[in-house]
């Protein structure tokens, strides 16, 4: 299975994209409450989370969208 190295890059940002997407979720499951996960002993607040699940989703689903877009190049 010897796939060109154009075809191995996009599915490692497919890859990675995918895994951006569903850290961001995590992180705003947990900032609006929906997990049980104490925030203040981390020192961060609940809007620290949102914000920074925010980022990470719409970044990756940006990153992977765009990747899928592309598959027959």
């Amino acid at each position: 299975m010897n796939n060109p190295p154009n075809k191995t890059r996009r599915m490692a940002f497919m890859l990675s994209g995918g895994i951006d997407a569903l850290l961001g979720s995590f992180f705003l499951l947990v900032g609006f409450g929906f997990l049980p996960m104490d925030l203040a002993q981390f020192g961060l607040e609940n809007w620290h989370a949102i914000l920074i699940g925010g980022i990470f989703f719409i970044m990756g689903i940006g990153v992977l969208a765009y990747n899928l877009s592309r598959l027959e190049e």
